[in-house]
């Protein structure tokens, strides 16, 4: 069995067995807490570029099967477990997680300290990393030095959201989803309630998506820094208005910050799928699913028009937001859950509603 190593940009080194693809890879190290939901999790689209450690430590036990995917082809640069199962034992299983991992090219190390790793994120933050084939010409300092001079990418909406519009038609409320990286949960959730849906490209433009004449628009959840997506906040800022919104994960950050809003870099971000939010509005709290290493600062909604509704109770970050004015509302987290808990899938419905009500003012008016 191949030695593989794991090279952080501080310098420590992790010595595992190789599985997956047998490339070398580079990307920011992340850890996300779920117990189960490894094969949603390595095909999220919010993970691109990035190497993934799972702190649940016996992982690809039930294999990957053909329902459970967010997205087709995966984005992330790595997988990081303590023990890999070579044998999975599920019904549903049709290939193991080291087989589906080769057939897609990216590499995976087992049999590392991943607790070890994960307290080195949570005190320096999400690090710079490379995965390698163990060689004795292997030069530490040399590897440290080039993963210092690696910039942090910026372009990763670019690669996730599609490139050419797409229906998945219904009969229900026409949504236009705007694709910053979606996962496809939210589609289903939306096919659910039959709603006809456009997916459109990130850097579609508000003229574009008015033309066709949506009930609602969905923000989708996607990677990176909300900063970088200036597409998307300058198009939000045209939308808002002129229809009902929801947005998710990247898109609530997007909304927030075409409203005014900031966001700021978390230490190490929130990802997995038993994070508890508290709904302002009604007390509730729930239990979600989350994937984000970015955050809208609560002291900067002051001036602007919007309403905290949500917050994380682990560290009191904002977790939803609702205009004053208009009929948007938008949350942090992952209301369609895959993986995770399915608490805040209500929140689809309060869309439907939302539309419905706004379907009736223009009727009234007609």
């Amino acid at each position: 069995m191949k030695k593989r190593l794991l090279i952080l940009e501080d310098g420590t080194v992790f010595t595992g067995t190789a599985f997956g693809s047998d490339k070398a890879s580079q990307g920011e190290v992340v850890f996300t807490t779920g117990m189960t939901g490894y094969q949603e999790t390595l095909s999220d689209p919010s993970f691109y570029g990035q190497i993934v450690t799972l702190t649940y430590p016996l992982i690809g036990n039930y294999g990957i099967n053909r329902d459970d995917f967010e997205s087709i082809t995966p984005a992330i640069r790595g997988f990081v477990v303590r023990e890999l199962a070579d044998y999975p034992s599920n019904w549903r299983s049709d290939m193991s997680l080291d087989a589906y991992l080769t057939a897609q090219n990216i590499p995976g190390i087992e049999g590392i300290d991943t607790r070890k790793l994960t307290r080195i994120i949570r005190e320096k933050g999400a690090v710079r990393a490379i995965l390698t084939e163990a060689d004795a010409e292997v030069d530490v300092e040399q590897v440290v030095a080039q993963l210092e001079k690696t910039p942090f990418i910026t372009h990763h909406v670019r690669e996730v959201s599609p490139k050419a519009a797409y229906p998945s038609p219904g009969r229900g409320k026409r949504v236009v989803l705007l694709d910053f990286g979606m996962k496809h949960g939210i589609l289903r959730e939306l096919n659910k309630r039959d709603c006809d849906v456009l997916v459109v490209p990130y850097n579609t433009t508000a003229e574009q998506i008015l033309a066709l004449h949506p009930d609602g628009i969905m923000l989708s959840n996607g990677p990176g820094n909300p900063e970088d997506v200036s597409e998307g906040i300058e198009t939000i800022k045209d939308l808002i208005g002129k229809v009902p919104i929801f947005g998710i994960c990247l898109g609530h950050q997007l909304f927030s910050l075409a409203c005014g809003a900031r966001s700021f870099k978390l230490p190490f971000g929130h990802r997995g799928g038993n994070h508890p939010v508290k709904d302002l509005r009604t007390g509730r709290t729930d239990l979600t699913s989350q994937n984000h290493g970015y955050a809208i600062d609560i002291d900067s909604l002051k001036d602007t028009d919007l309403e905290l509704t949500h917050i994380a109770l682990n560290d009191g970050t904002c977790e939803g937001v609702r205009h004053k004015k208009y009929p948007i509302f938008t949350v942090q987290y992952h209301p369609e859950a895959s993986p995770g808990p399915e608490d805040s899938n209500h929140l689809f419905d309060e869309f439907i509603e939302m539309m419905e009500k706004e379907a009736t003012k223009e009727n009234q008016y007609a």
